[in-house]
């Protein structure tokens, strides 16, 4: 077990001590798991904080918890990070809707005769390129860029051209990009030249929107996330693209850094079928025995085999694992309940 300094247990060491007391004796309360260990008052709170966050443990009658399996844990995790994303989405849209509304008949009748706020829709995709332009020399700070899809090859060029002009007046640029586009022909060579330069370039497995935001002040985004061909809102005023950069930077920093990937996806093509396999089940909240059934093997082959996976992932736990697989995309496609060939 790891000790600190002092020889005594972490509070991490704490809380998996009471967590598999509790696995081994389901019937004990958790206080009773907490005084057979002589942990003090302020360190069982600790530890049943702990597992109440990580999802292993659930309030039940009187002192009793409900113990939960890890796997399990981490499926409910995963759906929880889906479920917020989503969330920050739709609310992110309705107050979208709400403010080009404020920003129309109502502030043209007076009701508001001053706002921070100004929402215009733009269908002519020329002025987006004319605003595109516009903010290479107005911006201060930083521009971020989110891009569901590839660059054409005929407007390389010209990004290229507004990231060295950006970045020589010490304009920080990042840009986001969905993973798929890295097998795109001329992509490859434009992201590295776009590195050069200093942008910051990252992958996401999911990009939800083409985006661009600048200086709190200014963001360009379609009014339908779902169609590429809808009409761009154009707006202006921190007290909506403040909005937008808070989802920007939540999946900014669930994206792999440029450069960073090529290791990343070697790690997870490292792994045998039987090590997939097992890793799809795992991640579907599928048991131990359960898996060894599936694949025919022993309990004692499973927990060798998840010990692989989480070697090759370079993942401290299972969760840890998990998380690593459904970002490189290792999940996708597969019917867990289902061993590979």
């Amino acid at each position: 077990m790891t000790k600190n300094a002092t020889g005594t247990r972490t509070g991490s060491d704490q809380a998996l001590a009471v967590y598999l007391e509790l696995r081994a004796r389901p019937a004990s309360a958790f206080d009773e798991v907490a005084d057979g260990l002589a942990l003090s008052a302020d360190e069982r709170e600790r530890c049943r904080g702990e597992l109440a966050t990580l999802g292993l443990i659930e309030p039940a009658a009187s002192d009793a918890h409900a113990v939960v399996d890890p796997d399990i844990a981490l499926v409910r995790l995963l759906q929880c990070e889906r479920d917020r994303l989503e969330n920050r989405l739709a609310e992110t849209s309705r107050a979208q809707t709400t403010l080009a509304t404020l920003a129309g008949p109502f502030l043209r009748a007076g009701s508001a005769p001053r706002s921070e706020v100004e929402v215009e829709i733009v269908t002519d995709p020329q002025r987006v390129r004319q605003e595109l332009a516009r903010l290479t020399d107005t911006v201060r700070t930083a521009v971020h860029s989110m891009h569901t899809g590839s660059v054409r090859r005929e407007d390389m060029a010209d990004e290229l051209e507004r990231d060295r002009r950006r970045t020589s007046r010490g304009v920080r640029v990042r840009a986001m990009y969905s993973r798929r586009i890295t097998s795109v022909p001329d992509m490859g060579q434009h992201l590295e030249e776009r590195a050069a330069l200093g942008v910051e370039v990252r992958f996401s497995p999911v990009v939800p929107m083409n985006m661009v935001l600048a200086d709190e002040n200014f963001a360009l985004l379609p009014t339908d996330p779902h169609d590429p061909d809808s009409a761009t809102n154009l707006a202006r005023g921190p007290g909506l693209v403040r909005s937008y950069l808070a989802l920007y930077e939540y999946c900014w920093h669930a994206a792999t850094a440029y450069g960073d990937e090529g290791t990343a996806e070697h790690g997870g093509d490292g792994l045998s079928d039987q090590q997939r396999a097992a890793l799809h089940m795992l991640a579907s909240g599928i048991k131990d025995e359960q898996i060894a059934k599936n694949l025919g093997v022993s309990l004692r082959t499973v927990s060798r085999l998840i010990s692989e996976v989480m070697q090759e992932l370079d993942a401290a736990s299972r969760f840890e694992a998990g998380v690593k697989a459904a970002r490189l995309g290792l999940l996708d496609g597969v019917d867990p309940r289902e061993p590979e060939a």
